[in-house]
């Protein structure tokens, strides 16, 4: 097969001893996949040192390690001639690599002429003991017909539901098993990408499904048995590695289809997993616990959420609950991509107006959904105020459910939030009948969906912006859409800025506290620098943040991340988050502080598409709007949280020398979060008791005082006080009545601001002497407020 330019430099550099190193190298961007497959062989014979021939190699490694490299019949045989070749010197054999290779060689590998090299790749590595890839090593045994002589090795050790899947693979054909290989946790460092349709394909094969069941059902009964005494309790070995692995792989299939006896045999399964049959704080097998939540974080359901959420709440192990809830978090956020399943919900016998009423004897329970659930006790028509002693004491079983009922009415809430907003970015769309049926008048679902703005599609390309009961912004009523008609949630991205004018009006005006942030959701626009540097945002860079708080909020809001130090490779980081159901990624860059203790500065946002599973760089003009405003959304939320500009003590370090970017960041230009905010206190203010003492300025609240005038910066909270532009430290203060309606659920500074400003109103009332010697002090300039 003819190569590139490209490639054909690179096989230059790694087959002949007196090519320079190339200035500059080869783009890798412009291999082809059948480069890759050719290349490889010859990139496993060249050896790894500094030299050119070294780095092609290395080149080549890199790249076909993020791609799906594809191989001819000559190139997939050329593989395994290299791999036997490499034994004497590297002692091993990268299975994985060629068994991936069965699967990429679209005019069939040549399964005769493989025969002999598979026998000496495995029949070596069994002589050394290197059985670290079983599925790779049964793979290419099968090429060679050295099944039994695998099987009795791998299957040593080995409990019997790992048994059973190996069992099972001996019946198939090579590509098959090859498949299997695609998703398990044990590929090598070299392999490529998984195919993207991986679990797809191994969904269609009937006896992989029905053995996915059994497996399923099989680790149910062991639980079972041990909580009965059947089998002896130890702590986390119900099952062992290989089990667990097996038990994901089913889980996951499961998940994958949606199968309905899953969420029973589920619930049963983790509740058992979680909790001792005695009273010991450890668990039967925590391994699979986290399994089963790795499984859901790549194929979720709301089912599989409860089944959680319910292991959590019964576990005696302090540590269990915090990590299960990190990843349910994450889940959540990746329920929004499964767009047939997230809406899901029953309705748990509440009526259509969100309530359930329990008479007990003379009482009766009342529980109703608006913004929270709550739960109050009433004796005829007179509500109490706390629950009789008499219920607690004649009906405490049907006491506890209704309460444990209000607990998960709020997960259920908290799930749908979450993957409703997470959902953002990859434009889910529903017909408008579904949409109405699950969402619009659902007991629970209604609650969220009635306080939220939807668009409808009435005729092709035209979308109407409306709530729920079919009217909008200005009251005007929508005729009944069509049963297929789409419906997707409402962006300001999307809108005009006289329609996200009334829509705020209409949101502050109705009281209408929406669960996120929409009316008044930030918008992020590309911006004439970054048209300039194409390929990547700077609009972020440059500030100095606290890494901890950092790397906390990477793992919140659905980022990866690795954790940055003082050791090798540790100082530069890529934070990144997989949008659009999988179709984008946004990565932004950072880079430890190591003299100025655990602080780090931003860099650059990238964003790359995904391309038949390979991630190739896109410029920031081909990043669809939603993805890129919700993208940098995240990064503006990062920064404004975790920079030092926000932390009220910082000016205390005096000549430190990132003083001037404290005092710069905590009183400059505002960020979009900063302007969404100010935009909300012009409406709310009006309506509040400090109207007459507030005016708002283009970057500051000011509030008059009685002792003196303040500035509250609308980005970092700080204040300035005039005369002469003091800076008043205020750690903390005391919470804004909560009759306050403010018209989103917030990140905590519209808040904060509010609070300082009702605190400095009324300054002399204020009794903190940390505060008061601030204010009573002589006006003199500070650094923080010079130059300004």
């Amino acid at each position: 097969m003819q190569l590139s330019p490209a490639a054909g430099q690179l096989l230059t550099l790694m087959t002949d001893p007196a090519a320079d190193r190339p200035s500059p190298w080869p783009d890798h961007s412009q291999l082809s996949p059948f480069d890759l497959g050719t290349l490889l062989p010859i990139a496993y014979r060249t050896a790894g040192d500094g030299s050119a021939a070294g780095g092609a190699r290395f080149m080549v490694e890199d790249t076909a390690k993020q791609r799906q490299p594809l191989f001819t019949p000559e190139a997939c045989q050329d593989l395994f001639a290299a791999l036997v070749d490499g034994l004497e010197t590297r002692k091993w054999a990268d299975l994985c690599v060629a068994a991936g290779a069965l699967l990429r060689c679209p005019d069939g590998p040549p399964l005769t002429a493989l025969a002999d090299p598979a026998r000496t790749l495995v029949r070596f590595l069994l002589r050394a003991g290197r059985t670290d890839h079983p599925y790779a090593l049964l793979t290419i045994a099968g090429l060679g017909g050295l099944d039994n002589e695998v099987t009795r090795t791998l299957e040593k050790g080995r409990g019997p539901i790992a048994v059973d899947e190996i069992d099972l693979l001996r019946g198939w054909d090579v590509q098959r098993r090859a498949l299997l290989l695609e998703v398990v946790q044990d590929r090598s460092y070299n392999s490529p990408t998984p195919l993207p349709d991986a679990w797809e394909r191994l969904a269609a094969l009937p006896d992989y499904v029905t053995f996915a069941r059994t497996t399923l059902e099989a680790a149910d009964a062991r639980i079972a048995a041990i909580h009965a005494y059947e089998l002896p309790f130890k702590a986390d070995r119900a099952f062992d590695d290989a089990e667990k692995e097996t038990i994901g792989r089913a889980v996951r299939l499961a998940l994958l289809r949606d199968e309905p006896w899953l969420p029973d045999l589920l619930t049963r399964l983790l509740a058992g997993a979680a909790v001792a049959p005695t009273t010991a704080k450890t668990l039967p097998s925590q391994a699979v616990l986290y399994e089963v939540g790795r499984a859901a974080q790549e194929f979720p359901t709301p089912e599989v959420l409860v089944a959680l959420r319910a292991a959590s709440a019964v576990t005696r192990h302090k540590g269990v609950p915090k990590q299960l809830d990190r990843m349910i978090k994450r889940i959540e956020r990746a329920l929004a991509d499964r767009v047939e399943v997230a809406f899901r919900m029953p309705d748990l016998g509440f009526d259509s107006s969100g309530r359930i009423s329990v008479p007990l004897g003379d009482h009766t329970a009342l529980i109703t959904i608006g913004e929270d659930v709550e739960l109050t006790w009433w004796l005829g028509d007179r509500q109490l105020k706390s629950i009789p002693s008499a219920l607690r004491k004649d009906h405490a079983d049907e006491v506890k459910r209704l309460r444990e009922l209000v607990a998960q009415v709020r997960r259920q809430i908290v799930t749908l939030v979450r993957a409703l907003e997470a959902g953002y970015t990859g434009e889910a769309v529903h017909p408008y009948a579904k949409w109405r049926e699950d969402m619009a008048t659902h007991p629970v679902a209604g609650t969220v969906a009635n306080r939220l703005i939807w668009e409808i599609e009435t005729s092709p390309g035209h979308w109407q912006t409306v709530l729920p009961d079919l009217h909008d912004a200005a009251g005007r009523s929508l005729a009944e859409p069509a049963p297929d008609a789409p419906v997707r949630l409402w962006h300001p991205a999307r809108a005009s800025l006289a329609e996200v004018t009334a829509w705020r009006e209409m949101v502050t005006e109705r009281r209408l506290r929406q669960p996120f942030k929409q009316a008044f959701r930030e918008v992020y626009l590309l911006t004439p620098a970054e048209e300039q540097t194409r390929a990547y945002s700077n609009r972020f860079a440059a500030h100095i943040v606290d890494y901890q708080k950092l790397y906390a909020l990477f793992k919140q809001r659905g980022w990866e991340a690795g954790f940055l130090g003082p050791w090798d490779g540790g100082d530069a980081g890529e934070a990144r988050r997989v949008l659009a159901e999988g179709r984008w990624r946004a990565s932004f860059f950072h880079d430890h502080l190591h003299d100025a203790g655990n602080y780090a500065a931003t860099d650059q946002i990238r964003f790359h598409l995904n391309v038949d599973g390979e991630w190739r760089e896109a410029t920031l003009a081909d990043v669809p709007p939603l993805v890129f405003s919700e993208a940098m959304r995240d990064v503006d939320l990062f920064v404004a949280v975790t920079s030092i500009a926000a932390d009220p003590e910082w000016v205390d370090r005096g000549e430190d020398r990132h003083h001037d970017y404290w005092r710069q960041t905590s009183f400059g230009a505002l960020p979009p979060s900063a302007e969404v905010r100010r935009d909300a206190l012009a409406r709310l203010l009006p309506r509040t008791a400090l109207a007459d003492r507030c005016i708002l300025t283009d970057r500051f609240l000011v509030v008059r005082g009685d002792l003196r005038t303040y500035k509250i910066h609308l980005g970092s909270a700080n204040i300035l006080m005039d005369p002469g532009d003091v800076y008043l430290c205020i750690v903390s203060a005391r919470k804004h009545d909560a009759r306050l309606f403010l018209p989103f659920e917030e990140d905590g500074r519209l808040s904060l601001i509010l609070s300082k400003a009702f605190l400095l109103a009324d300054d002399k009332k204020i009794t903190d002497e940390t505060i008061l010697q601030q204010i009573q002090r002589t006006a003199v300039p500070t650094q923080a407020g010079a130059n300004l």
